[in-house]
């Protein structure tokens, strides 16, 4: 099994940034992929940023390309989001995941079987 706990989420003025943490412990060693995911209320849950392990790809959601940047610290087990010019619609529960994808990034919230409890983050205007 893999452990995943997020942190990072607040409060932030839309334009602001912040900067969203998550750390992998137990058989870390069985994963290749930690991606984040986000639900706003009302939606549906989606992929937001990926990166492998190996450092060897990344991807983003479109909604979000040019403004949050995805990084690893594999000697620390984490995975950073940094979020730059939030805006109001980037309100939502912030989700950490990650599997075994033998280098693939699925955009699809089926494709990870584990998931952090999530971190709340609020953009207002």
């Amino acid at each position: 099994q893999v452990q995943l706990v997020e942190s990072g989420g607040r409060l932030v003025q839309a334009g602001g940034s912040l900067r969203l943490s998550c750390v992998a412990s137990g058989r870390t060693w069985s994963i290749d992929a930690m991606v984040w995911f986000r639900q706003a209320p009302g939606k549906k849950r989606e992929f937001v940023a990926g990166a492998l392990w190996n450092g060897s790809s990344t991807k983003y959601a479109d909604s979000v390309k040019g403004r949050f940047t995805i990084s690893r610290d594999n000697a620390k087990n984490m995975v950073y989001l940094q979020m730059n010019n939030l805006k109001p619609e980037d309100t939502a529960i912030y989700y950490c995941a990650a599997d075994k994808r033998w280098g693939e990034l699925p955009i699809e919230d089926s494709g990870y079987s584990y998931w952090g409890q999530g971190t709340q983050v609020t953009v207002f205007s």
